[in-house]
């Protein structure tokens, strides 16, 4: 019996786990490729070897994740909204890798 709990504890964990790996290859490819302009042509970002001169440093804004959001839903500035041409799973997808990515996640 206790076995069986463990391994089904670990078996949940192993999935979230991997889940959150998914997300976290998904909101990648939404700041390479899948936003119109893409989030690597202004922002530069080292874990995906993005370069951008526009907009801030993200490594050293170090946004959390409900900032990415709403920046990435509304706009900044000069970076247009993307709530209307990205889904809601693909906002929250790039908002966890960015947040992943500079460590506030």
């Amino acid at each position: 019996m206790r076995f069986a709990f463990v391994f089904g504890v670990v078996a949940a964990m192993a999935a979230a786990s991997a889940g959150h790996a998914d997300e976290l290859a998904d909101g990648k490819a939404v700041f390479l490729t899948k936003a119109a302009p893409s989030c690597a042509i202004c922002h530069t970002l080292s874990d995906a070897g993005a370069n951008g001169m526009i907009g801030p440093v993200l490594d050293d804004l170090k946004p959390d994740e409900a900032r990415v959001k709403k920046a990435v839903t509304q706009g900044v500035g000069v970076m247009p909204a993307y709530g209307e041409s990205l889904s809601a799973a693909d906002i929250d997808a790039v908002a966890a890798y960015v947040a992943t990515a500079v460590g506030t996640k």
